[in-house]
């Protein structure tokens, strides 16, 4: 039986070297000293605990420039280039992406392309996938997924915009290597809190409009998702017309209120086909077509109202926006905030959470995944696994 001192140190090890890597992915390019002040390391400690992790291919420095000045700089601590990678699969409502992505969040490789939204496309992305493996071998540590769609576990359990009901996700899954499955949304709201626009709030509200509404209440940097990982899904809370069916199975669901759909329907036109590209177009001709602009400013009103009702129940510090929602903002802003102050409670109204645009864009959903990643490997038993990988090889 070891000692138990001798396992409390082994414990604090890992905790000092796991804080150290943490700090790093939440800060890339910080420097030794950076990460000593913020973690309250002393200068020794901070050079024993990156010493160990460079030893272990975990962590990478950069000599640092020369400035002139008096003193020795300290290096920037960076991804070891034989560290741990995750693998990243965004598949959206018409195109997808897969990409290699390092500690601190660097893409070493991407590619992309267009599917028709069948299940269909599982099968070449799970080959994508397995061409990484290959490539990387034993430096592949997970595999992230993130879908348009309401997801349990790894199955896909309705993705209104590309018709999937019940899709599993199983293929994309090498062998020996974990798979984690999200919803897109969610994790653009991950990365958004962390890294965007949210980055120093404590509660970030985020939300998306793309097919329908989607998001994420990120609390002290983790995502509040359900027993099942499917919460967030505020588009299919009935704030809309009671009347009105969903695909989803719901009546009245938000979701038919502020896209595509609903654009079009305020213009007499029939259901699109593609919500997202009838939204877009509807929304380029606001600015010369006013009927185009009533539809937009309505969606927009409807979008303030949900936000207001969302505000109320789960007081965040600040509500970021992306996609469609980034779009309505600004071409609707006053109708906008007209429907999210009308459903603010009154004690709200005086100082609001601020609403902003998302900072990180198109790429929210591949960055969130990869912190999802990240989070599961950066723990005690997932630096024991890269060990253990290292030291059977």
């Amino acid at each position: 039986m070891q000692p138990k001192t001798a396992h409390s140190a082994r414990a604090l090890r890992s905790q000092g070297a796991l804080a150290v890597l943490r700090y790093v992915h939440a800060h890339p390019s910080a420097t030794r000293a950076d990460a000593s002040r913020a973690l309250g390391l002393s200068s020794g400690s901070a050079t024993e605990i990156t010493s160990r992790l460079k030893a272990s291919r975990l962590l990478g420095e950069d000599a640092p420039p020369r400035t002139g000045g008096r003193g020795r700089p300290s290096p920037s601590l960076t991804a070891h280039p034989d560290g741990p990678l995750v693998c990243v699969v965004d598949i959206s409502h018409e195109a997808w992406r897969v990409a290699a992505v390092e500690l601190g969040g660097g893409v070493l490789t991407e590619s992309d392309g267009r599917h028709t939204g069948t299940p269909d496309v599982i099968g070449p992305l799970a080959e994508q996938v397995a061409a990484l493996h290959t490539r990387y071998g034993r430096r592949l540590r997970a595999v992230s997924a993130c879908v348009a769609g309401t997801v349990s576990g790894t199955t896909v359990v309705q993705a209104s915009g590309m018709g999937w009901r019940d899709v599993s996700l199983e293929p994309l899954k090498p062998a020996g290597i974990p798979l984690l499955v999200g919803n897109d949304a969610s994790l653009a709201g991950l990365a958004e809190a962390r890294r965007g626009a949210g980055a120093g709030s404590r509660v970030v509200l985020h939300l998306t409009v793309e097919v329908g509404v989607g998001g994420i209440l990120v609390v002290d940097g983790r995502p509040v998702d359900g027993a099942t990982g499917a919460g967030g899904e505020f588009g299919h809370m009935p704030f809309g017309d009671p009347a009105r069916a969903c695909p989803c199975g719901a009546r009245g669901c938000w979701d038919l209120e502020v896209d595509g759909r609903a654009m079009s329907r305020a213009l007499h036109r029939p259901a699109p086909r593609d919500p997202r590209t009838a939204a877009e177009e509807i929304i380029a001709s606001a600015a010369s077509d006013p009927a185009a602009r009533a539809a937009v400013a309505a969606a927009a009103r409807a979008l303030g109202r949900g936000m207001g009702a969302l505000v109320n129940a789960l007081d965040p510090d600040a509500v970021t926006l992306s996609g469609l929602a980034h779009h309505l903002i600004e071409t609707a802003p006053a109708e906008l905030d007209e429907g999210y102050t009308a459903a603010l409670m009154r004690y709200r109204r005086a100082a609001p959470p601020p609403v902003l645009p998302s900072a990180l864009g198109p790429g929210g959903p591949l960055t969130g995944a990869a912190d999802a990643a990240f989070d599961v490997l950066l723990t005690e038993e997932g630096l024991q696994a890269w060990s253990d990988a290292w030291s059977n090889a």
